[in-house]
């Protein structure tokens, strides 16, 4: 049975990665991933390098129970887990669709328990009944504060203490409408931790754009796992993001994963066109733009050193060459390689000069230009007519 790593005896911290896209990513308002889609992702996933994958929420359907059931027949090398409501009914769902291990879901803070119209008495007895059952069918038992982060924080202490105190395996803090911020969750983790030894894990929504920042920050302070989902994909603005996160914690050089960065441009196509999810061009670490120069200053420097305006090399994440566009901000750098691999040898004079009509024209087309626009005012310049 595989567990959640700690830190090894190099200093060199292994996190535990939780992978929420087929379950929290298909609740993104209008997105229906088929039965061949999700397997497909699951095993994709699992090649990737994920430790762990929460595959569903058995109790929305038998179709879903068997969608699991038929994944988890596939025997992939990673945990699969199910979630559920803190009810034993969808424990029961969870149980018949064969994961390993299985999620219930608290509400804590004032308002959820509100809205439920439940108290923290509930709550207690909740948790001593269901995991002290739930641990009969599943390896592991994980429990999860909903709204932690706009919840008490000492109520949230006791209910850390208490889900340890019923045997759970893992205590999930969800910052489930996103309003966390990286210092905020170092000192709500480093509270969590000073009342438990259980495995925290950061469960991160991205409604104010930080939710990779969160999830980082949540290992940093001492949580050994986070879950996040391929491209961010979740409900309202997402989740952190699976390959944001992965090229973070390889570029800090302080933690060790299983993921293998050159799976992630496949991976997050092959979510993106299954959830019919757009990856916008200037997306982090994916998106078209993210390897897409033009500033001639950037590019000149590029063209010396690739590292010099990028944090890592495309190849890294599975993706081609670094792509320079001509357009109104280029230099004369730019122009000569560009044309030196159209096999025309260009001076730095002849850039300059071809240099004034490119920016012209770039500007009045509001975009770069694409390589026959270029050819024909090279050869308006500078081709002499017989």
């Amino acid at each position: 049975m595989r567990t959640e790593r700690s830190i090894s005896s190099c200093s060199v911290v292994n996190p535990w990665i939780i992978d929420t896209t087929l379950r929290d990513g298909e609740q993104a308002p209008g997105v229906v991933f088929s039965a061949a889609e999700k397997t497909e992702i699951a095993c994709l996933l699992a090649d990737a390098g994920v430790d762990e994958l929460e595959i569903g929420y058995p109790a929305i359907s038998g179709e879903e129970q068997e969608n699991i059931r038929n994944i988890v027949a596939l025997k992939l090398p990673v945990r699969l887990s199910s979630w559920a409501r803190a009810t034993w009914g969808d424990i029961e769902s969870a149980a018949a669709s064969g994961t390993e291990a299985v999620h219930i879901s608290f509400p804590l803070s004032a308002l959820y328990l509100l809205l439920m119209k439940k108290d923290y008495a509930w709550v207690q007895e909740q948790l001593q009944e269901l995991v002290t059952k739930a641990k009969h069918y599943f390896n592991i038992v994980s429990v999860g504060a909903q709204d932690a982060t706009r919840a008490d924080v000492e109520l949230l202490k006791r209910f850390v203490r208490d889900a340890a105190a019923c045997g759970a395996d893992r205590i999930r803090i969800a910052d489930t409408v996103g309003i966390a911020t990286p210092s905020s969750v170092m000192c709500l983790v480093g509270n969590l931790k000073s009342v438990t030894s259980v495995a925290l894990e950061f469960h991160a929504h991205n409604d104010l754009g930080m939710a990779t920042a969160n999830a980082f920050m949540a290992l940093e302070a001492g949580c050994q796992a986070v879950s996040v989902s391929v491209t961010g994909i979740g409900e309202r603005a997402g989740n952190a993001a699976l390959e944001e996160l992965a090229m973070a914690l390889k570029l800090s050089e302080s933690y060790k994963t299983r993921i293998d960065t050159t799976q992630l441009s496949k991976l997050c196509a092959v979510v993106s066109s299954a959830s019919g999810r757009v990856i916008q061009d200037q997306k982090p670490v994916v998106g078209q733009s993210a390897f897409r120069h033009e500033s001639g200053i950037h590019c000149a420097a590029l063209l010396k050193h690739p590292l010099s305006y990028q944090p890592f090399l495309p190849d890294q994440i599975g993706r081609g060459k670094s792509e320079m566009v001509i357009g109104k901000h280029s230099g004369s750098a730019s122009l000569q390689h560009f044309y030196s691999g159209r096999g025309v040898s260009m001076t730095r004079k002849e850039a300059n000069h071809l240099l004034v009509f490119v920016r012209k024209k770039a500007t009045e087309k509001k975009r770069a230009l694409q390589p026959e626009e270029l050819d024909t005012l090279y050869n308006t310049l500078f081709v002499k007519t017989l």
